[in-house]
């Protein structure tokens, strides 16, 4: 079997068109083994968020796609989902998406003596992110960024 990457990569491949022709973004792809089965879970989005009928229709034609090409040579589970409302943050386009909104970043090293900021997204440059926390302004380049993602807002 080819190596895992190399697998979800031609697959993200093969569905971004299918998304988008669908008016949706492709959030994230993933192929994850559980025990016999694998699971191939794909995130979409939208403005306003995705329906049901969104994932339905995205699934039938990543289905008849992967039954096409045959890129998965072992048992698995599609997924086709929302990526719920603490979503992952991983291009400058979703840090773009949602300024405004509260995150957590873990950062890969410290910096200003820590690695994990919390706060609204201030603003977005080439470099990197401004997180807003209280007062202070904590500035993040995108290289430094480990994960991050949305945070549930009452």
């Amino acid at each position: 079997m080819a190596d895992t990457q190399q697998i979800v990569d031609k697959i993200t491949r093969l569905v971004e068109p299918i998304v988008r022709d669908e008016f949706l973004d492709l959030v994230e792809v993933e192929l994850l083994p559980t025990g016999g089965r694998w699971i191939l879970r794909i995130y979409i989005d939208k403005e306003g968020g995705v329906t049901i009928g969104d994932c339905q229709r995205v699934s039938r034609e990543v289905e008849r796609t992967l039954d096409v090409e045959d890129i998965i040579d072992h048992p698995y589970t599609l997924e086709v989902s929302s990526p719920g409302l603490t979503r992952a943050l991983k291009k400058k386009s979703d840090f773009e998406r949602y300024k405004g909104k509260r995150c957590k970043i873990i950062t890969s090293s410290l910096l200003e003596s820590r690695n994990e900021f919390r706060g609204e997204i201030a603003e977005v440059t080439e470099e990197g992110v401004e997180i807003r926390a209280k007062m202070d302004i904590h500035k993040i380049p995108f290289c430094a960024i480990k994960k991050a993602h949305l945070e549930f807002e009452l």
